[in-house]
């Protein structure tokens, strides 16, 4: 039976790691679920604090994501068509890759502002603040996923 909550909070742990980059999946809470499986196994490896603490920290990382890209966008000058763009070219850009990954936040933000009847300039300002929260965010939810793994890996 260890092996099983071994495999599935393992598996939880590397689709939370992918769900740092894909808007679609929760990552920092998946990843946390993957940490929580690994308390079913005897003895438990971790505290009651200890899950307390990082349900907490998954929780707060996960409304971060959500707010850095909105308060970037708006902080460089942007609107909520710069925030919609920017996840729509999140998720046309995946399909394109890694370099899709990078550049669909960027041009969806772009052309969301443009068609928002933004000049250019200000059009690629709101597009850059938008990328950059999202970079931030993303790089935020890797860091914690990536600990939660290595609290896991530690465990077994």
């Amino acid at each position: 039976m260890e092996i099983l909550w071994f495999v599935v909070g393992g598996l939880l742990i590397l689709i939370g790691i992918a769900g740092c980059f894909l808007p679609i999946l929760p990552g920092p809470p998946l990843a946390f679920l993957g940490l929580w499986i690994q308390q079913l196994k005897e003895p438990n490896p971790f505290t009651s604090k200890f899950l307390w603490i990082w349900f907490g920290i998954a929780l707060v990382v996960t409304a971060i994501d959500y707010w850095a890209p909105v308060y970037a966008t708006k902080k460089f000058g942007g609107s909520k068509a710069g925030i919609w763009g920017c996840m729509i070219g999140l998720l046309l850009g995946f399909w394109m890759g890694p370099f899709g990954i990078i550049i669909g936040p960027l041009a969806g933000a772009f052309i969301g502002e443009i068609m928002n009847n933004q000049d250019s300039s200000k059009a690629l300002r709101a597009a850059l603040g938008s990328f950059a929260g999202f970079l931030l965010s993303t790089l935020l939810k890797l860091i914690v996923c990536v600990i939660m793994f290595w609290y896991w890996v530690v465990s077994w």
